[in-house]
């Protein structure tokens, strides 16, 4: 698993002023908690970009005063109009104590629905689990290589591990297949509640009916 090293200062001022200049120099103020830990320190903004701006679960290991901290990331504040960096909470890993972390959930495989036309959605791109920092992984994996069209894969679906426990319900959909609107028969399309398009088929009914009777008139004339 990739660490990200920070070298931060130890901030003793907490005070709204002394924020501001925090920021005005390009700095971040964070915090970093642990069981019996409470630190309040800054570093450069730059130096938490490959952490934050990423979809993947990093560690961090921060230096503070020559003590380095293993920790992970909790909570980012951004600026609501220019997204600047606000504030960063960090968490302490203590081993043997389990946290709870957001790990990236990626698809494997080539699904048979996708080669038919079916196209692939995946509508949970993260997972909740729960274990100690000895466990900790960057990311996990789910198969869809025997989905068809019309297939779900859900959180049940993860390969269960001894190392750690997934927080999210079971049920809860992580992809599917969707099957295209052009190849989708009429059952399907009722039983979704869409409507399908009959319009033409009644033309042509209509227009049988119309010869038909005309046809009728002749024979009754004779």
């Amino acid at each position: 698993m990739e660490v990200i090293k920070v070298k931060g200062e130890i901030r003793t001022d907490l005070g709204k002023k002394a924020t501001k200049a925090l920021r005005r120099e390009g700095l971040v103020p964070c915090n970093l908690y642990g069981k019996s830990t409470s630190l309040h320190f800054s570093a450069s903004s730059g130096d938490f970009k490959d952490l934050i701006y990423t979809p993947d679960f990093k560690k961090a290991e921060i230096e503070l005063d020559g003590e380095t901290h293993r920790c992970i990331l909790k909570k980012v504040d951004f600026h609501p109009v220019t997204d600047e960096i606000m504030h960063i909470d960090f968490l302490k890993l203590v081993e043997d104590r389990k946290v709870r972390v957001q790990i990236p959930v990626h698809l494997n495989g080539t699904a048979p629905g996708v080669t038919d036309g079916g196209r692939l959605v995946q509508t949970l791109r993260k997972v909740e689990i729960k274990t100690t920092p000895k466990y900790l992984i960057n990311e996990l994996f789910i198969d869809v290589s025997e989905m068809v069209m019309g297939d779900t894969v859900r959180v049940k679906d993860i390969d269960e591990s001894d190392t750690f426990e997934i927080v999210n319900h079971p049920s809860i959909p992580i992809a599917s297949i969707q099957v295209p609107r052009t190849i989708k028969t009429v059952a399907e399309m009722l039983e979704e509640g869409e409507a399908p398009d009959l319009e033409d088929e009644d033309a042509e009914g209509e227009e049988e009916g119309t010869e038909g009777e005309e046809g009728t008139e002749e024979g009754s004339a004779e």
